[in-house]
C-alpha cells in the first residue's frame, strides 16, 4: 500500500480514548416495525445515543423514516445492511446514504466491493464484515474456508485497511489479534455481546461479555437482545454504560 495513502488513513482514525464513552454502546433496533423501534428508543432515553438499524427493519418498512427520526433526535446511526453485490451497485448504494447523517455502514464483500464503497462514501465510515459471530469453525468448513477463524478475520481486516475502510465488524474473540497486528489503524466494532452465558437457543456462537470485549480491544460494542428482551431495557442499558464508564473513566 502507498505510504502517503496509509498515512492519510491512519490520521483519519480517532484515538481509542477520544471516542465519547456513552457512544461506545450501540443498540441494535432489530424489531418488527418502525413503531416498535421508536418505542424502544423512547424507553431507553438518554441511556443510549447510538443505534444500529438492519435487515429486519429494512424489510418491514419504515427504515428511512426511523433513520431520519433518529438523526433529527441527535442520535448516531449505524446502517447495517451488509452490502454485497457487484462493485458499481455497492458504490451506488453507499452513495445513496450520503448526506443522511449516517455514521457507519457495513459492506460484506471482496476487495473490489470495499474499494467501490470507499469511492463515494463522503463522510460515511465503512465497516467491513470479517466473520459473522453466528459462525464457528464447523460453519467455516461448510463454507469452504480452509483456515482458522482468526487467520480469516486478520486477512479480511488487512484487506479492509487497504481498501480505506474505517473499521471492521469482528467478534471480541478475534479483537486481540486485530489490535496486536493492526493497532489503532482500524476501528473494531464487536457484536454478539452477551452479559450472561448464552442460552441454548441463542444463534450467536462466538460471544464475549462487555468487559471482555473492551479488554480485548473493541472500540464499540453492539448489543441487541440482552437489552431489548430485558424486563427493564433502560436499566439493562445503564448497567452496560456503568461497566463502560469503569473501563474508560473521564
Amino acid at each position: 500500500m502507498n505510504d502517503g495513502r496509509y498515512a492519510r488513513m491512519t490520521t483519519e482514525m480517532p484515538e481509542r480514548n477520544t471516542i465519547p464513552r456513552r457512544e461506545r454502546l450501540i443498540v441494535a433496533l432489530d424489531v418488527p416495525n418502525a413503531e416498535e423501534a421508536k418505542r424502544l428508543v423512547m424507553t431507553l432515553g438518554d441511556a443510549v445515543s447510538f443505534y444500529k438499524i438492519g435487515l429486519e427493519l429494512f424489510t418491514a418498512g419504515g427504515y428511512f423514516e426511523v433513520l431520519e427520526w433518529l438523526v433529527k433526535r441527535g442520535n448516531k446511526v449505524f446502517v447495517d445492511l451488509k452490502f454485497f453485490d457487484v462493485p458499481e451497485t455497492v458504490r451506488a448504494a453507499v452513495r445513496g446514504l450520503r448526506n443522511r447523517g449516517v455514521t457507519f455502514a457495513t459492506v460484506h464483500g471482496n476487495q473490489a466491493m470495499l474499494e467501490a464503497a470507499g469511492r463515494d462514501k463522503g463522510e460515511l465510515q465503512i465497516l467491513a464484515v470479517t466473520v459473522l459471530t453466528s459462525l464457528d469453525r464447523g460453519d467455516l468448513d461448510d463454507l469452504g474456508f480452509d483456515c482458522d477463524v482468526e487467520r480469516l478475520v486478520l486477512s479480511r481486516a488487512r484487506r479492509a485497511l487497504e481498501a480505506g475502510c474505517a473499521g471492521v465488524i469482528s467478534s471480541g474473540l478475534e479483537a486481540p489479534a486485530l489490535k496486536r497486528e493492526l493497532g489503532s489503524r482500524l476501528l473494531v466494532v464487536t457484536p454478539g455481546i452477551r452479559p450472561v452465558d448464552n442460552r441454548p437457543a441463542d444463534d450467536q456462537k462466538r460471544t464475549v461479555d462487555v468487559a471482555q470485549a473492551f479488554g480485548n480491544g473493541a472500540d464499540y460494542i453492539v448489543v441487541g437482545r440482552p437489552i431489548r428482551q430485558a424486563s427493564d431495557p433502560r436499566a439493562a442499558a445503564e448497567s452496560i454504560q456503568k461497566t463502560i464508564a469503569a473501563i474508560f473513566p473521564d
